[in-house]
């Protein structure tokens, strides 16, 4: 059969595509038939043989099984993990390329979801480092390996089916990628993972089973700071149970810092629950037990399970755009809701006269305190309630009115509720910081009854990945 003798596009039939485009969550786009065609792990003008996978009445799902012609714009990725442990889904794509993209994103967002104005997009706002970026990063343990193709062939004492350290698979829960390196996480967490392996392997310790809930071995995180190069592992783990888990404790309580002598804090965890969540109770067995960041001349500090933006030599530019985008002045009010551990809060509260902070973690709002004493920064106060419930709205009626807001919530978005007490406030000045630009078009949608949209900046906080900062500047309608 020829290439372009195929039947009908159906489940399991092979259809040639050339791929025009990407969509908002990176998947690539073909036309054939009048039919969209989504892709994985396909570049814009790469040719391809491609099985469809899954079939309805206007799309299709397919997956590359040949590249006839490879696009221009595909480059070779760095990691051996490229397209199987799901993490770096546009390592075949040049930098330059995954910031068009995703600045098309966000315009396009505003467009088909928002159906609103943009006064002005501006090009994607490029990040300083590009590997190795991250500070932080979970790797897990599992019982229950992905094996790769080139694993299949290895003999079982070879391959170790029943233990893994590495990333889990997209889209199961259950099943862990081995992994010997990550190309955006630190540099130190190659060997590290290398070494607490060979350890556990030694000395027959058994990785969680995630389905069963039992094994000794669950997590492995590295954080790292860069204003003070400071290096945190925690080792999170299952009460222990046997003599082997025992001796693991000992290994790492005696022995790990000598091998990794550049890691400043060095924590054991340990998880009671059959919870998922990479959280537990914290026994520091060398360093203070946190590490410290400084950015925009705010030190905060960083506890082991506690949040902090993941790409800080971006972070700072970003901040920087969020603070531009509000035009603070010293006699003002500012509200930041979902305000997190005030990351953005501190920073604006030194530029004001007065700063509210609220958001739903308990845990966060305890971290934003701290960091605000640490700084002594006192024109600012912090609260936790969750601003989609009837509670919130009744804290925020007793402060001051704000002359400008700034609203960074999840990816969900901003619950109506929330929404219409915005407008009712109505101050002069409203920033949006969204890491979904779909919900936040839909939002600000919302927000166009009394705002226009000045200014969008697109932000790459995760390069190599289809995600998307976004910066959207609002201001009052002149009536």
């Amino acid at each position: 059969m020829s290439r372009r003798s195929f039947r009908k596009n159906r489940v399991n039939e092979i259809v040639e595509l050339t791929i025009e485009s990407i969509g908002f969550e990176g998947v690539a786009i073909a036309r054939h038939e009048n039919i969209v065609h989504f892709v994985k792990k396909a570049v814009p003008g790469d040719v391809i043989l491609a099985e469809i996978i899954s079939k309805k009445s206007n799309f299709a799902e397919a997956r590359i099984k040949e590249i006839i012609t490879p696009s221009p714009l595909r480059q070779i990725p760095v990691c051996s993990h490229f397209g199987v442990c799901g993490g770096c889904s546009w390592q075949n794509l040049p930098i330059t390329e995954q910031l068009r993209w995703k600045r098309q994103h966000v315009a396009d967002c505003f467009e088909r979801i928002g159906k609103i104005p943009i006064g002005e997009l501006t090009e994607t706002l490029a990040s300083p480092r590009t590997l190795h970026y991250r500070n932080k990063m979970e790797f897990s343990f599992g019982a229950s390996r992905w094996l790769t193709d080139a694993e299949m062939s290895e003999s079982e004492e070879q391959m170790h089916k029943h233990f893994a350290l590495g990333l889990h698979i997209p889209g199961r829960f259950d099943k862990v990628l081995d992994v010997d390196n990550c190309y955006i996480a630190h540099e130190i967490s190659g060997r590290v993972l290398d070494e607490i392996r060979k350890q556990a392997l030694s000395l027959g310790v058994s990785a969680y089973n995630a389905r069963q809930h039992f094994g000794f071995l669950r997590n492995v995180i590295i954080r790292n700071t860069t204003a003070t190069n400071e290096i945190m592992v925690v080792l999170l783990t299952s009460p222990p149970t046997t003599q082997a888990d025992e001796h693991m404790i000992q290994w790492i309580e005696q022995e790990f810092s000598v091998l990794f002598p550049e890691v400043t804090t060095l924590i054991h965890a340990i998880n009671r629950t059959t919870s998922p969540v990479a959280v537990g109770e914290p026994r520091t067995i060398k360093g203070s037990g946190f590490i410290t960041e400084c950015v925009l001349d705010v030190e905060f500090r960083i506890s082991p399970f506690s949040f902090f933006q993941t790409n800080p030599w971006q972070l700072e530019q970003f901040l920087s755009s969020i603070l531009n985008a509000t035009q603070l002045s010293r006699h003002e009010t500012l509200w930041d809701l979902y305000c997190g551990t005030g990351s953005i809060t501190l920073p604006a509260s030194k530029l004001v006269s007065s700063s509210f902070g609220v958001e739903l973690s308990e845990g966060s709002i305890a971290d934003a305190r701290a960091n605000a004493e640490r700084n002594s920064i006192s024109t600012v106060q912090f609260f936790s309630e969750d601003l989609h419930k009837p509670a919130a709205l009744s804290l925020l009626q007793t402060l001051p009115p704000p002359d400008v807001i700034i609203i960074d919530p999840p990816r969900a978005g901003v619950h109506q509720t929330l929404l219409s007490h915005i407008l009712e406030v109505a101050p002069s000045r409203l920033v949006y910081v969204s890491c979904n630009p779909s919900t936040q078009a839909r939002d600000c949608a919302l927000l166009a009854e009394k705002y226009e949209i000045q200014k969008v900046q697109p932000v790459d906080m995760f390069p190599h990945t289809y995600h998307v900062e976004s910066i959207a500047q609002l201001s009052l309608k002149q009536l």
